[in-house]
């Protein structure tokens, strides 16, 4: 499809009903700063600041799909723990339904704890039990399978070799899905792929392709003839085989084959990547889409999570906004749903992003001086703008004396300007996190004021930079000015 298609497609789409079966996992994200060695042993002291619980396994395959609008079920395993409490929690919030989550007092809740300084991460501690899920509790989950597939469109198996998706229980489930004719999109795991014969599709990784395979996929050659392979020796109908900044390569059914490039973008973390393309694949096939177009959407979607930290999802809004983004040039100027295009861009060819931020509302020479200074702190600049709204919400009723278009553009003519983007917020903290700058700059005014975002900033390693102000320029004594001129006459 071309990029219109792909936008018409989108907006025609309803919320397909999918089924998630699979190895559900905990992930817990420890925020910090190491800035000491141990006396006790060689090792890093990370002084805690934030933690985070997140879905992660077959939970995240949900989230993305819940993202993007999809009505959700998920069946698999938890522990009779408080992380399983956890888990159906974060699931619900998410507005999965969770009758199909089987509690299992023999085994422990999968859980992934990641320790990171900044965006870096310096370990990673991991709790499961990867024994088969047999007895009762294979039984309940083939139980509740068989029940919520009388009402989707499309079910992914999710394997993260937790012991859900043995070899018997994806036969079942597969006999199951052929009976009512549903598209079945596998991520895979482990070397023996016969497990999923019958699937619609299965979409592993290079590498995990080459242990399927035993053997190095070092060419495009090799890739061809390696999901010719799978497809063939497993009974599995379509591969797709995703290749990083490679992009993705499919072999459809009729043994027609395709690859869809990547564009050059940053990489921050690529934790959870391959649940988003499998969410996009079985939301797309399970809405009518070709294999090819849904391969490509999944491929747009994949670009944009991987510049974000952990296991991330992306909505029908930012798809649509990254696909749309690529159409034309764009100026200065930016509509916020374009932004976050612009900053893959950016970090893709290494730039160090600045920041700021404010109201801009009468342009005068200390604000030139900002930005002059702003700019000098990193490669390309960013500014952020309050909206009329919110500035008249932070001054009063009589602010601003410029609307918003016209502040926008005539920042856009600074030559020290690189970007500029309007936010309704009274603060631009979300804006802050969402752009993850390298530098923040604020005016040194702000110094006893608490500069919003700082500890964001901080967290991962940026910094913050409070610029230097010129005297007697502000906006408020060049409007009192000239009230002042007013009611003298002059």
């Amino acid at each position: 499809m071309s990029s219109g298609d792909l936008l018409s497609f989108l907006e025609g789409l309803k919320e397909p009903r999918v089924l998630v079966v699979g190895d559900v996992i905990l992930d817990r994200y420890v925020f910090g700063e190491v800035k000491r060695i141990s006396p006790e042993a060689p090792i890093p002291v990370l002084n805690v600041d934030q933690e985070e619980l997140r879905l992660g396994g077959a939970g995240n395959v949900a989230a993305n799909l819940r993202a993007m609008n999809a009505v959700v079920s998920i069946t698999g395993v938890v522990g009779s723990d408080s992380w399983g409490e956890d888990l159906r929690s974060l699931l619900e919030e998410a507005g999965v339904d969770v009758t199909g989550l089987v509690t299992d007092e023999t085994r422990p809740t999968v859980r992934k704890s990641r320790l990171l300084s900044g965006v870096q991460q310096i370990l990673r501690v991991d709790w499961e039990e990867s024994a088969s899920v047999e007895g009762e509790a294979a039984s309940a989950i083939q139980a509740h399978a068989a029940s919520l597939l009388e009402r989707v469109d499309a079910v992914v198996l999710s394997d993260y070799g937790k012991g859900v998706l043995t070899k018997a229980m994806c036969a079942h489930l597969l006999a199951l899905a052929r009976e009512r004719g549903l598209p079945v999109v596998v991520d895979p795991m482990g070397d023996d792929y016969s497990k999923y014969r019958g699937a619609t599709l299965v979409s592993p990784n290079r590498s995990e392709a080459e242990v399927a395979l035993g053997c190095v996929l070092a060419d495009d050659d090799a890739l061809s003839k390696g999901a010719q392979a799978l497809s063939e020796e497993n009974g599995i109908e379509n591969v797709v085989i995703t290749l990083g900044a490679g992009g993705i390569l499919y072999r459809a059914a009729d043994g027609s084959e395709g690859r869809v490039a990547t564009k050059a973008r940053a990489v921050y973390d690529v934790t959870g990547a391959g649940d988003t393309v499998v969410a996009q694949l079985a939301l797309h096939l399970g809405a009518g889409a070709e294999l090819g177009d849904a391969v490509q959407l999944a491929n747009e979607a994949a670009g944009v999570v991987v510049g974000r930290l952990g296991a991330a999802t992306i909505t029908r809004e930012e798809l649509s906004a990254r696909i749309r983004a690529g159409e034309a040039p764009r100026g200065k100027v930016m509509a916020p749903e374009h932004l976050d295009e612009l900053l893959e861009e950016w970090r893709a060819a290494g730039k160090h992003i600045v920041f700021t931020n404010g109201c801009f509302d009468v342009l005068h020479r200390g604000h030139v001086e900002y930005l002059r200074f702003s700019k000098s702190q990193g490669d390309v600049l960013l500014v952020g703008v309050n909206d009329d709204e919110s500035i008249r919400r932070l001054k009063g009723e009589e602010r601003p004396l410029n609307a918003l278009e016209d502040r926008l553009e005539v920042l856009a003519a600074l030559e020290p300007v690189d970007a500029v983007v309007a936010f309704s917020e009274d603060t631009p903290k979300d804006l802050v996190e969402q752009v993850s700058p390298q530098v923040l700059v604020k005016g040194e005014d702000w110094a006893d004021r608490g500069v919003v975002g700082r500890e964001w900033v901080e967290r991962y390693g940026g910094k913050v930079v409070l610029a230097p102000l010129v005297p007697d320029r502000s906006t408020t004594s060049i409007i009192d000015k000239a009230r002042e001129a007013e009611g003298t006459g002059s």
